[in-house]
């Protein structure tokens, strides 16, 4: 028998390897002479770039830039041949065939991981780190910069990448440096030139536009700490400042609108208008990347997860994307996670999946500091009784 192993994070627990990790040596434990496929799953956030770069035997690299707030961090990201990469995917992505390709993630440099909760304030977190990496990235010889944004704690537009490659802000009072959103009523323009770049492709599954009510400010501000209450300020201080943006680069203010434009905080947008960066579907490049498809045809049953299922997972996200290709390949398919939300557990809902098997790893009345810090053990544990009675 052979086994898709496809797990997302479970967040706040174990990364996406780790919890693939833990479920092969589960099976292997529980079914003798099961052969394991593992393919760790990344939505953009933590674990993009070692993911992606390792799947393609690219090397992974170390870099001390900007963290979040202004401290030094330590962060990944890789470089790959593009020569590994298939005719196909290098023709959907746009980039050349040769050279190399580098893979960024946000979220090491300007991402939640790892910032304290009384740290998380979009009013004065950057992105600065993350277009430090991209111009190492481009200094190194990258003919092409692959960037995932997923997990970021910033709502700055990218100002304070743009600012890492080359652009100036000012204002009554002067110069402005180490811009963040609290200091945008100090800019009333903008000057200087971004560094030569190769083409960027920034990953992004999510559609909010800049501004609005689904906008970036009022869908996301708050898991990254902003108040309620500043949400009409916050967007009031980003339009003006797009409006300067766009104005500086000689892009239309319709830029705002465009779909995914609102993801981690508006970087994109920036990028979009300051170096003509280009979005492509995140778990599409992923499910290429790690030819995910013609896996799933080949194994015999696939198992996937993350940290919470629920209807939003299958709505494109890579668990749930991976459900649907192994029911029209006719594969079962089991999803362990932390929690799964109570409306999938009917067995209406699952009329569509029959051979959709749904196993939450958390006892029932488990507190869920405690349930965060047994994952890896309470997986193990769910995988192993679930393929002992299998085998069986």
């Amino acid at each position: 028998m052979r086994a898709l192993v496809a797990f997302d994070k479970f967040k706040d627990s174990m990364g996406a390897a780790d919890a693939c990790r833990t479920a092969a040596d589960a099976i292997r434990g529980s079914c003798e002479g099961c052969e394991v496929d593992a393919a760790p799953l990344t939505d953009g956030g933590e674990g993009f770039a070692r993911i992606l770069t390792e799947a393609r035997g690219g090397q992974i690299r170390v870099s001390e830039v900007t963290g979040p707030r202004f401290g030094r961090v330590s962060a990944e990201w890789g470089m790959v041949a593009l020569g590994t990469l298939e005719n196909e995917l290098r023709d959907w992505l746009g980039v050349a065939g040769e050279g190399l390709l580098a893979v960024v993630e946000m979220a090491q440099a300007s991402g939640l991981q790892g910032l304290a909760s009384d740290l998380r304030d979009p009013w004065r977190t950057t992105t600065r780190g993350t277009g430090e990496i991209i111009r190492e990235a481009a200094a190194a010889g990258a003919s092409a910069i692959l960037l995932g944004i997923g997990g970021s704690a910033t709502n700055d537009m990218g100002l304070g990448a743009l600012e890492a490659l080359g652009l100036e802000f000012s204002g009554p009072g002067g110069d402005a440096r180490d811009v963040v959103p609290a200091d945008w009523g100090r800019i009333d323009r903008l000057a200087g030139k971004v560094v030569a770049l190769p083409p960027i492709r920034i990953a992004c599954d999510v559609s909010n536009s800049l501004l609005g009510p689904d906008g970036a400010a009022a869908v996301y501000g708050p898991q990254k700490g902003l108040r309620a209450e500043d949400i009409p300020r916050m967007q009031s201080e980003m339009a003006r400042v797009a409006r300067l943006m766009c104005g500086f680069a000689g892009r239309r203010f319709d830029l705002v609108e465009e779909p995914s434009s609102g993801a981690a905080g508006g970087i994109g947008f920036g990028l979009r208008v300051a170096t003509d960066a280009r979005y492509v579907p995140g778990f599409e490049l992923v499910s290429r990347w790690l030819r995910l498809e013609p896996r799933v045809r080949a194994a015999d049953v696939v198992i996937t997860g993350e940290g919470r299922f629920d209807l939003s997972s299958l709505r494109g996200k890579g668990p749930g994307s991976l459900c649907r290709w192994a029911a029209e390949a006719g594969k079962p398919a089991w999803v362990f996670a932390g929690q799964v939300a109570a409306e999938l557990m009917d067995a209406r809902r699952r009329e569509a999946m029959p051979r959709l098997r749904l196993v939450p790893i958390t006892p029932r009345g488990m507190a869920l500091d405690q349930a965060l810090a047994r994952g890896p053990e309470l997986l193990a544990a769910a995988v192993r009784e679930a393929f002992s009675a299998w085998a069986k």
